[in-house]
């Protein structure tokens, strides 16, 4: 058999293991709940794994080591974003994971962050859900045709076939098994993604750097060192303070990322935060730095021959160094990287749909069966509106990456943290801020083009005049009701 079919063998076998999954856990949706949230059921291993693989996406293997792999400059940049993503991700699980999971079910029983927000403020406009609903889907969608992109370039480099054929074929794979399964079959196919992405990202640069006659010396070319991290004068190979700034804003990001906040409210005890945080942070920290060690290591292996899209750096890698077998095996990391970032946003998309628009604005009483049915549905449409958004083949993976995360992070970040941690916040505040993140993010991604201080990535401004406005208008507002005073000091005392 040629390569390519030994390759797609592999794929078509990994595929279908997914697809098996998903079908194993329709059988055991009995409601809404268990099709959104699992149940609360998650175990730490899969509520760790299953948050950083759908937190990382396929832009850990393609954006972030193509960044690295494009320029001196463009590694400085994609290490300064994985120290900032790093940080976030601690701080998130330390500060965020806790309380949310507690918060969520004293607030009664919330299973979507739609539903937390609305019961946290006791909001009976829907006002907050709606604006919710709508961040979510906006952004989500931008999000969702990222991972599409980044399935057609892998489906397209490795089989040659057209972007388009390849993005349908990607699309449907992902719709497969998240249209079935739900929240369950999602987890569990992000836990055994996740082992797959951290094994490749490990083996790779390694084997790589054995290729090469003279690492040290190939490396020593690139110019990279740890001293070229410090900012420097130097507009064209320097670091730079705003290069550093917004690098390290990503990790802002982490605390309004709904896909990755469900995973904090579906762990089945509060105590098993701790043990989960570790397993996280061990994978992430790792991943993160073999992903821009990917691209470093590229830029030696590939000097004579540059690649014409530097987010291909790993899989023409893999097709460069291994055997069809093993190559095809880590070429699904990538399709596994794409899949468990994708299915998590859809679903959580659909969940918004069915749960927050549907049947709190127009069928009140409809049935779990009615519910699912919609989310199914829902699904579907949204994943055809993100394959039409994805159908430009020069679309750049880092970029739509970063723009989809700033919004989420900038709307739902400086919401969540206050919720969780200052008692006097309201309901009017939490609708200002909201809104606030949301718009800031458009309008300095905007500005960008003015350059100075507005070529700071836009997550930045926007988080922190958000979170002022929400502090501000909280100030202004009359207290809280005393109930939810209370529900709050009870969660406090619970999350100690």
């Amino acid at each position: 058999m040629s390569r390519e079919t030994w390759i797609l063998l592999i794929f078509i076998v990994y595929m279908a293991f997914m697809v098996g999954v998903g079908l194993v856990f329709y059988r055991k949706n009995k409601g809404i709940e268990d099709y959104i949230l699992g149940g609360r059921s998650l175990n730490p291993w899969v509520a760790a794994l299953s948050a950083q693989a759908s937190d990382m996406s396929g832009w850990l293997l393609t954006g972030l080591p193509g960044l690295a792999y494009l320029s001196l400059a463009g590694c400085k940049e994609a290490a300064w974003t994985a120290i900032g993503l790093a940080v976030g991700t601690y701080l998130n699980w330390l500060f965020v994971a806790k309380r949310l999971r507690n918060y969520t079910e004293v607030s009664n029983n919330s299973i979507t962050l739609p539903d937390y927000f609305e019961n946290r403020f006791r909001d009976h406009s829907k006002i907050l859900r709606v604006i919710t609903a709508v961040v979510i889907l906006v952004f989500f969608l931008i999000y969702t045709s990222s991972m599409f992109v980044a399935g057609a370039t892998l489906f397209s480099s490795v089989f040659g076939l057209d972007y388009k054929v390849a993005l349908v074929v990607g699309a449907a794979i992902i719709v497969a098994y998240t249209f079935s399964g739900g929240f369950m079959a999602v987890s569990w196919t992000d836990f055994f993604q996740g082992m797959l992405m951290f094994f490749a990202l490990l083996i790779v640069p390694i084997i790589a750097l054995f290729a090469l006659n003279n690492p040290a010396e190939a490396l020593q070319k690139t110019g990279f060192t740890l001293s070229s991290l410090l900012p420097s004068m130097d507009g064209v190979t320097g670091t730079g303070w705003m290069l550093i700034i917004s690098s390290l804003a990503w990790g802002l990001g982490y605390f309004g990322q709904p896909h990755i906040l469900a995973r904090f409210m579906a762990i089945k005890r509060a105590k098993d935060i701790r043990p989960a945080r570790l397993i996280a942070m061990v994978w992430v920290v790792i991943s993160l730095f073999a992903a821009v060690f990917v691209g470093l290591v590229g830029q030696a292996y590939f000097a004579g021959s540059p690649l014409s899209n530097s987010e291909t750096v790993f899989m023409n890698m893999v097709n460069s160094l291994f055997n069809p077998i093993v190559a095809g095996v880590l070429l699904t990391a990538i399709l596994a990287a794409i899949m468990s970032t994708a299915d998590s946003q859809l679903l959580v998309t659909s969940s918004v749909i069915a749960s927050d628009f549907y049947k709190q604005l127009f069928r009140k009483k409809a049935s779990e069966k009615e519910l699912l049915l919609v989310s199914r549905v829902t699904i579907l449409l949204v994943s055809v509106a993100a394959v039409w958004m994805a159908l430009n083949p020069e679309s750049g993976i880092f970029g739509i990456v970063s723009y989809a995360w700033a919004g989420l992070g900038a709307a739902f970040g400086p919401v969540v943290l206050l919720s969780l941690f200052w008692r006097r916040m309201t309901r009017k505040a939490a609708i200002v801020g909201m809104a606030a993140g949301g718009i800031l993010t458009i309008v300095f991604n905007k500005l960008k083009f003015l350059g100075g201080i507005f070529g700071v990535y836009e997550i930045l401004p926007a988080f922190i005049i958000a979170t002022i406005l929400i502090v501000a208008v909280s100030l202004l507002d009359k207290q809280p009701e005393q109930e939810i005073l209370d529900e709050f000091d009870q969660v406090k005392a619970m999350s100690k």
